[in-house]
């Protein structure tokens, strides 16, 4: 089910028709290419929203709606890495309990595979923009060939990492992110606001 070279090609082909709306949006051919496309929509969102929200134009208002959608998308990004270990826990026989326990899991390594993708696709860009230097043009192409290594290295780590767990050599577990700043009842400064308000209520 896990090939690293297919989920590659699924990062760069969503990347190339989510930016160009000329091009087909990709079509899953199963729900494990649905679950990884999922995923990496959550990081695609992420990334645009972390650049408005950069924008030294844009309106506090503006910036404050970002980063409450940041916060949301990213807690479903990593939900998502969750549910893509869960299926391939569930893909799999029960693990040997004596063999190495790896500490990133599968679902943790796509994640960041999708990461690579998208700077690698922006990268791109920089590198042949039409209003840039020369020079901005060559230090784009000399980071685009550091990202092609560094995902190249990546993705056979993660397929090097899944023969390891199907032949039994190493294991994995689900591990949950547990976020806290979302959580009315968990961040101090969600939970203490609350008693403010309900205070203030309560004397009109």
């Amino acid at each position: 089910m896990l090939d690293a070279a297919h989920i590659v090609h699924l990062h760069d082909q969503a990347n190339a028709s989510w930016h160009d709306p000329s091009l087909p949006d990709p079509a899953p051919g199963n729900p494990w290419d649905a679950l990884v496309l999922d995923q990496h929509t959550a990081n695609f969102e992420l990334w645009h929203h972390e650049d408005a929200s950069r924008d030294l134009t844009a309106s506090d208002h503006d910036i404050t709606e970002h980063k409450h959608t940041i916060d949301a998308v990213n807690q479903r990004r990593n939900d998502l890495a969750e549910q893509i270990d869960l299926l391939l826990l569930a893909s799999i026989p029960p693990q040997d309990e004596s063999a190495p326990l790896h500490s990133e899991t599968p679902g943790m390594i796509i994640d960041r595979l999708s990461i690579l993708s998208l700077k690698h696709f922006h990268t791109a860009e920089e590198a042949v923009r039409a209003d840039a230097t020369p020079a901005h043009h060559q230090r784009n192409r000399e980071r685009l060939a550091v990202l092609d290594v560094q995902r190249s290295d990546l993705a056979g780590c993660l397929d090097a990492l899944w023969r390891d767990i199907q032949n039994g050599r190493r294991r994995f577990k689900l591990y949950r992110q547990l976020k806290m700043y979302n959580d009315p009842t968990l961040n101090p400064v969600l939970y203490r606001s609350a008693i403010v308000n309900s205070a203030d209520s309560g004397e009109g």
